[in-house]
């Protein structure tokens, strides 16, 4: 007899898929920055401002040196020359070496901070000359770099509610200062005042007398100034170009603010949060 092998057909079977409900884009458009002063709704803006931006824009050109055949015809790797912004970190000097990230306006505290941080270690013993402090200003907080005439030109108190200072500010002018100056570019005496401590020197100008350095981020002022040239029906190239001009002399332009953390981090500083 013959026998009929029946043979069982193995289905694989498939993996279930579970239904993703995709909800509708929501469709960001017509913004209007001047139907809000709330920094959350600037900065939103932003990202549509900072995707229609090309790298180059906030890339520094990188040098090379022409390559050279040596005696065996093998060409050796290209020497890359040090960016400026690189070089600058060498400033760093001390033992006690720290780095401030400060992100936004956070009141008097990414100033109040590097001078306390100077302050208590000349009281245990650690003058000025042995600390190396780094002021990382990124994001939200790039206004504080510019002069006072960027400040009143473009309204930096209102777009990055940068003139909400607190009771610590008690210049004459403290309601209305952020509409007209940098706050804490060339402050006048008596401007700061700290519970238990009195004046205090914490304007960019005092504190840089100190040793302290500063940096501001490149990425966010070409975004920054991207957008707001578009709100304004300005040229961004000549405005971002007069910010550039408009910087405190000894702040140094930096690729990126978080490029500018590891930079401050492979110097030996600890890293602060300041706002």
């Amino acid at each position: 007899m013959r026998q009929k092998v029946h043979q069982k057909k193995i289905q694989k079977k498939n993996p279930i898929q579970k239904s993703i409900k995709l909800q509708n884009p929501i469709i960001m458009s017509n913004i209007n920055l001047k139907q809000t002063t709330h920094r959350r709704g600037f900065l939103g803006y932003l990202a549509s401002g900072a995707a229609a931006l090309g790298l180059t824009a906030l890339a520094s050109p990188i040098k090379l040196n022409a390559q050279q055949q040596n005696a065996n015809g093998k060409k050796p790797a290209p020497a890359v020359a040090k960016d400026a912004a690189d070089l600058w970190f060498n400033k760093i000097k001390g033992k006690h070496r720290v780095a401030f990230d400060v992100t936004r306006p956070h009141e008097v505290f990414p100033f109040a901070w590097p001078r306390v941080f100077l302050i208590t270690n000349g009281i245990t013993g650690s003058p000025e000359s042995e600390c190396g402090v780094v002021v990382v200003l990124r994001h939200a907080a790039i206004p504080y770099a510019f002069k006072d005439h960027l400040w009143a030109k473009y309204g930096f108190d209102e777009v990055f509610k940068a003139g909400e200072i607190g009771p610590v500010f008690q210049a004459a002018d403290a309601p209305v200062a952020g509409k007209t100056r940098n706050p804490f570019w060339n402050p006048k005496p008596g401007d700061f005042k700290i519970p238990g401590f009195g004046e205090v020197a914490i304007g960019i100008n005092e504190l840089q007398a100190s040793g302290v350095l500063f940096c501001v981020c490149n990425a966010a002022m070409t975004v920054y100034s991207t957008v707001i040239a578009g709100q304004m029906n300005l040229n961004q190239e000549e405005v971002y170009k007069e910010w550039k001009e408009g910087l405190i002399p000894g702040i140094q332009p930096v690729p990126s603010g978080v490029w500018a953390i590891g930079r401050a981090k492979e110097h030996g500083c600890a890293y602060i949060f300041a706002g």
